[in-house]
């Protein structure tokens, strides 16, 4: 959406800006969520995913009701957002946002109280920040290697400009550490979500979507656009020929990139420890079969 509405020009209404910021990092716990509750399960310990999975129920309940759909949301259209929030949306997001908070603690307890997690995950894995470079690596494998690098921070889109975004960070660059800062992410994430709460509240009433033609047409040209996805830097290149369709679009996913370090981060280590690493990457499978 970003890199078409740059193509032509179109300045997205301040509502519908702050609250495709608000569901991004909705989304972005989301994420986390299934990792932080899967990774514990590929090392043998099987509750975790279920205090995991409990809090990703709430949130796609969530967002199920202000997008109709539960696994691929489609919320965003070209010039804002397909429609405004449900009646008492708000309201139930700031409920679910702290309950999610709250909850975490059951699953920080079970994983970092469990000496076997601990034992399978540190130390093992290390990622050194001359690999990450070589590599382009991001998001946060590369933050737990120490890389302090954050679009929503460095470059900011949507409404990042104007919060406040810590950048979760780590030294030792193992599983351990890759898992501690997606878990510190979750933290980071729903604070974000309520400042977004706070800031949706105050804002006057005023339209959601910028008005476009129903065939959307870019200028010849091209544009670039990159995010801040929940796995790291995902690339959005567009030529076009002022046509319907785009002559060429280009995708650079994080998962992609990501995972080809593993070429030369699993020689040398047990078999046994090629499954802590391996899901301590965190990628997607769809990323990387393209």
């Amino acid at each position: 959406m970003l890199v078409v509405e740059r193509m032509l020009g179109i300045e997205v209404p301040v509502r519908a800006v702050w609250l495709r910021t608000l569901l991004a990092e909705l989304n972005r716990v989301l994420n986390h969520l299934m990792f932080l509750g899967s990774y514990p399960l590929e090392l043998g310990a099987i509750t975790p995913v279920f205090y995991a999975f409990r809090e990703r129920e709430k949130l796609q309940h969530l967002m199920e009701e202000v997008s109709g759909g539960r696994m691929h949301y489609m919320f965003n259209r070209v010039g804002g957002l397909k429609q405004d929030l449900p009646t008492g949306w708000l309201d139930h997001a700031r409920l679910t946002v702290a309950d999610v908070r709250n909850s975490l603690s059951d699953l920080e307890n079970l994983i970092f109280g469990n000496e076997i997690f601990l034992a399978r995950t540190k130390g093992i894995g290390v990622l050194s920040v001359e690999q990450i470079d070589q590599f382009g690596i991001s998001g946060p494998i590369a933050r737990a290697s120490g890389v302090d690098v954050d679009l929503r921070r460095d470059d900011p889109y949507l409404a990042y400009d104007e919060l406040d975004v810590p950048v979760v960070t780590r030294k030792t660059g193992d599983c351990l550490a890759r898992f501690e800062c997606l878990l510190e992410q979750v933290h980071v994430s729903l604070t974000l979500a309520d400042d977004c709460l706070d800031r949706i509240v105050d804002l006057p009433p005023g339209p959601i979507c910028a008005r476009t033609s129903k065939v959307i047409r870019p200028p010849a040209g091209h544009a670039y656009a990159w995010t801040e996805n929940p796995l790291g830097i995902n690339g959005y290149y567009l030529v076009s020929r002022a046509e319907r369709t785009p002559w060429r679009l280009k995708l650079r996913s994080a998962s992609f990139n990501n995972i080809q370090v593993l070429s030369e981060l699993l020689p040398g280590n047990l078999v046994a420890d090629m499954v802590a690493i391996l899901g301590s990457m965190f990628f997607v499978v769809g990323d990387i079969d393209r």
